[in-house]
């Protein structure tokens, strides 16, 4: 108790938070009282306040942010790679509604990083889908895909707003047969943050995938973008069978 008395203002407030989430006493998915209604109750100004709810978004603790009041955080939905599951079939899986919004699909030159992982030569074209992914209405991924242009070219006849580009592409008789996922964490640049309505510098899980054919030809690459206060990811093993999860030195 005389060691917390000892700590600053808003890290004491950070604790006392802390406690009551943690206690059910702020539950999940609940609003917490007004910046004024804190500092009321603590006697203290809105910076330490404001400074503690700070450091609780940045946890993971909290969401909301940029006008929209604080709220506890529900339980985050994980996403396994066990089974080889489009965003809308996981969705469907966990008891969420999937939903997006198409924010550009176009055909143009291949970026130089889209060119290497698709085993592109300099200057091929690739048809680019950027869109936003929403669980329970909610914004929760960024979704940019380049697709190889014979595969792509498929999505110009789909209403890409519809539903699940895989399911789509596979009922198209699309060979998309296996996926190397690579996940790292990335800042949320002004793009990201105006989509997912975070503030710029938001932390979010980064998956990045190369869906190839059944005879290795990589056929789209994707780099979506994830709150970790909405989903995460788990690989499952056992004793007898080890999971293909390698350690990567990112320095």
């Amino acid at each position: 108790m005389e060691t917390i008395l000892k700590l600053p203002i808003h890290e004491r407030l950070s604790e006392e938070f802390r406690n009551r989430i943690a206690q059910g006493i702020w539950a999940p998915g609940s609003q917490l009282p007004s910046e004024a209604e804190l500092c009321r109750e603590f006697g203290t100004s809105r910076g330490p306040v404001r400074q503690a709810l700070a450091a609780l978004r940045a946890e993971g603790v909290l969401t909301g942010g940029r006008g929209r009041p604080p709220r506890v955080c529900g339980q985050v939905q994980s996403q396994s790679f066990s089974t080889f599951l489009s965003f809308t079939e996981w969705a469907l899986s966990v008891g969420k509604v999937p939903g997006q919004r198409t924010q550009e699909i176009a055909r143009r030159t291949a970026s130089e990083e889209a060119a290497s992982y698709l085993c592109l030569p300099h200057g091929e074209p690739v048809v680019e889908l950027l869109r936003l992914r929403l669980l329970d209405g909610v914004p929760a991924m960024i979704e940019r895909t380049s697709f190889v242009l014979p595969l792509g070219n498929r999505l110009f006849d789909f209403d890409t707003d519809s539903g699940s580009i895989f399911a789509f592409l596979l009922e198209q008789g699309a060979d998309l047969f296996s996926a190397r996922h690579t996940i790292d964490a990335v800042a949320a640049g002004e793009q990201d943050a105006a989509l997912l309505g975070q503030p710029v510098g938001t932390p979010l899980l980064r998956e990045r995938r190369v869906t190839s054919s059944s005879t290795g030809s990589p056929l789209e690459y994707s780099d979506d973008r994830y709150l970790p206060t909405l989903t995460n990811f788990t690989i499952e093993n056992n004793v007898q069978h080890r999971a293909g999860l390698v350690r990567v030195h990112t320095a």
